[in-house]
């Protein structure tokens, strides 16, 4: 018998409702002779519900009681579906983070899975139960309760389908897969029927909503077949799989606009060892991630040290980089938080020359400036003017995905405004 392990998120399992169309999508699953694991998130809205909640309490809440707090989303979600099964006439059983061992180091709201005894599923399936996972959850080497993090839910069920060694985990969502770019941003993005793992890695880290980036980490380093498809039909959705020859003819897999952006600058840093270390190094002790760095030449022994970073932690690394810059003797810090991340990412790169060119050809033919610009083996990434990331993200799809040659200068490009036009 096959083993299948299905995610559902918090839309998927929002309503009464819809936890009922679940467990008839898990009960047919069952039928048909598979060994079911289901992870479930909390119902949609209810970890913000008790995030409010404990912020009434405390302006600071403790970090452990807030995780052994916000638990009980995923909890209640487990319990209901299993019930809603009992009552189709299936065996089931929730399992809660610890009661299969999850194990995680002690970051309470973002703990890293160290290890999962998977014996407890094992023994459940072959009593030809449907185990019910409560994702998002872990337990440290103390006992307390852990949460993994927004998305955390999808890290559990690759986790678990890796421990398992199941078939296939299939992470079912409000989406019916992957596809080239937001369709509510381009509407003639298409879904892909199958992505690698590096791609939508690197999709994952530039904002892409569709998998939580260490989902996509433990599947390609325990290869786990993942499918992400529609929770509201059975359509076929995208599979996330390793890296084949054909996949390198596609030039380019994705188009991504990241709007949790922004631009710290300080400006005439002297230009000696150790100054870069001085400027980043207490935003990296505070546990916030820096993007793209840019360092300009030396002038007259000064130089100019721009980077990016998400916008929820911008407040507080601008009053570190301020304190700094007076103790190392910097001219000036200047900030921009109406910024935004372009990328267009695809395995093709990696032997087609010319994208990057072709990338910033269409951005000048929409009179549209590029800030920064970041490079990797498969992707490529600019930082451009908050006001023109949808006409980017059109004219970059137009150009590299479907093939349609950039716009001519003033003409508008994807039926808008160039950005000269705008200005």
């Amino acid at each position: 018998m096959s083993v299948i392990v299905q995610k559902y998120g918090g839309t998927s399992v929002g309503t009464l409702e819809r936890i009922q169309a679940v467990a008839e999508r898990v009960g047919k699953t069952h039928a048909h002779g598979h060994q079911v694991v289901v992870v479930v998130s909390a119902m949609a809205g209810e970890t913000n519900r008790l995030l409010e909640l404990a912020g009434k309490l405390s302006a600071q809440p403790a970090e452990r009681e807030v995780d052994v707090l916000l638990s009980t989303g995923e909890q209640e979600s487990a319990a209901l579906l299993s019930i809603a099964l009992h009552e189709r006439g299936f065996q089931a059983r929730s399992f809660l983070g610890h009661q299969i061992r999850i194990e995680t180091d002690g970051a309470f709201g973002r703990a890293r899975i160290r290890s999962i005894d998977a014996e407890r599923l094992r023994s459940s399936l072959q009593r030809g139960e449907i185990a019910v996972v409560a994702g998002f959850q872990g337990v440290d080497g103390d006992a307390n309760i852990t949460t993994l993090g927004r998305g955390g839910s999808d890290t559990s069920a690759v986790a678990v389908a890796a421990a398992l060694k199941a078939d296939v985990c299939e992470i079912y969502t409000d989406v019916d897969g992957v596809y080239t770019s937001d369709p509510r941003i381009c509407p003639q993005a298409r879904k892909l029927e199958r992505i690698s793992h590096d791609e939508m890695l690197e999709l994952a880290s530039l904002g892409a909503k569709v998998l939580q980036i260490r989902s996509v980490e433990f599947a390609k380093r325990y290869n786990v077949p993942v499918h992400v498809r529609s929770s509201f039909d059975d359509s076929q959705g995208t599979w996330m799989v390793p890296e084949d020859d054909g996949m390198e003819q596609v030039l380019v897999s994705g188009v991504s606009l990241d709007r949790d952006q922004a631009k710290i600058t300080v400006r005439r840093v002297p230009d000696r060892p150790g100054v870069a270390f001085a400027v980043l190094g207490p935003i990296a002790d505070a546990n916030i991630v820096v993007d793209m760095i840019i360092q300009n030449a030396s002038a007259a022994g000064d130089t100019d040290l721009t980077f990016t970073l998400p916008k929820t932690d911008f407040r507080r690394a601008l009053a570190m980089v301020e304190q700094t810059a007076k103790t190392i003797g910097a001219q000036d810090v200047s900030a921009d938080t109406e910024v935004v991340k372009v990328s267009v990412v695809g395995l093709g790169m990696r032997s087609h020359a010319g994208v990057a060119a072709r990338m910033f050809e269409t951005l000048a033919r929409e009179g549209i400036n590029i800030q920064m610009i970041s490079t990797s083996e498969i992707k490529i990434s600019v930082v451009i003017d908050a006001k023109y990331g949808e006409l980017a993200v059109r004219a970059l799809h137009a150009a590299l995905v479907e093939g349609a040659a950039p716009s001519a200068p003033g003409a508008g490009g994807m039926g808008g405004k160039t950005a000269a036009q705008e200005r």
